[in-house]
């Protein structure tokens, strides 16, 4: 059974990370660490955190030792033999991805080329290079539903609609870069 975990705001050595966990067997995780996804399995039967523990990421088995925990004070993380320090935050609810309503496009080369007008476009909320596209053209969209991946600053960002509708055209490419206000789909 995936069972979805709340995400966290960890601090680690002082910069800030998003962690998001689903759980999906007894000691099985999916974890994205600021949208990286990671495969996570605990390697104790029983765990026991102030003795220490293993866990396997990717192909790759990690020994932990943590001290005594105490809710919203930092704490020393060793892995391995690096040591770091680590504060946790209080959960924060699953983040709805910014939904970008549609705008006027920024003029640029593309966008007046392919589609003179832009009612119903989707642009893009930052300069970047699309990774995936994950709709096709003619297809029905609900509000919300991920339209793309749009990698800027080596962080995947989702591109959702904003509004349910039909694909009428998709004006990029994987692979593609793109400049921020650049339409990226036209919804109707």
């Amino acid at each position: 059974m995936v069972f979805k975990m709340p995400v966290y705001e960890v601090f680690i050595d002082g910069k800030p990370r998003k962690i998001e966990l689903t759980k999906n067997g007894e000691n099985t995780f999916s974890v994205k660490i600021d949208g990286k996804p990671l495969k996570v399995e605990l390697k104790a039967e029983k765990l026991m955190l102030e003795k220490g523990f293993s866990i396997k990421i990717d192909d790759k088995t990690y020994q932990i030792n943590l001290p005594e925990l105490k809710r919203e004070e930092p704490f020393s993380v060793k892995v391995e033999e690096a040591v770091f320090k680590a504060e946790v935050k209080t959960p924060i609810k699953k983040p709805t991805l910014p939904t970008f309503e549609p705008t006027l496009a920024v003029p640029t080369k593309r966008a007046v080329e392919l589609k003179p007008t832009t009612e119903g476009a989707i642009t893009a909320p930052m300069t970047g290079k699309i990774l995936l596209i994950k709709v096709k053209k003619g297809e029905q969209v609900k509000a919300g539903q991920v339209l793309c991946i749009l990698e800027a600053m080596k962080m995947e960002n989702e591109i959702t609609a904003p509004k349910s509708g039909t694909v009428q055209e998709i004006l990029v490419s994987e692979g593609s870069s793109v400049s921020e206000g650049e339409a990226l789909f036209i919804i109707a």
